[in-house]
């Protein structure tokens, strides 16, 4: 979590993340980095476009008008759905061993 947390903070002030800025930030924060790792998350990132990985990743925040009353139904039937799914695959399931 920290590697991640230290690329994010080296993308966001413009520095490359490669393995010497990525341990330097580990060490700053006072953790001792295992240079595995940081070789493994600097290859992983290797030709990622970290903009747009943050930009389709992200949330949209819910806003305070209250929510569509419809929605709310649709989950609640999707729930019991779900729960209908997990009652036959039980069923099914049960039928295998007698």
């Amino acid at each position: 979590m920290e590697m991640i947390y230290s690329a994010l903070l080296l993308h966001s002030a413009k520095q490359s993340v490669d393995e010497a800025n990525l341990t330097k930030v580990l060490q700053a924060a006072g953790i001792t980095p295992d240079t595995g790792k940081v070789k493994a998350v600097v290859a992983a990132l290797d030709g990622v476009n970290i903009e747009e990985a943050i930009s389709k990743a992200a949330m949209p925040v819910a806003s305070a008008a209250p929510a569509d009353a419809g929605a709310a139904k649709k989950e609640e039937s999707t729930e019991e759905d779900d729960s209908k799914k997990a009652e036959q695959a039980v069923e099914g399931l049960a039928g295998l061993f007698g």
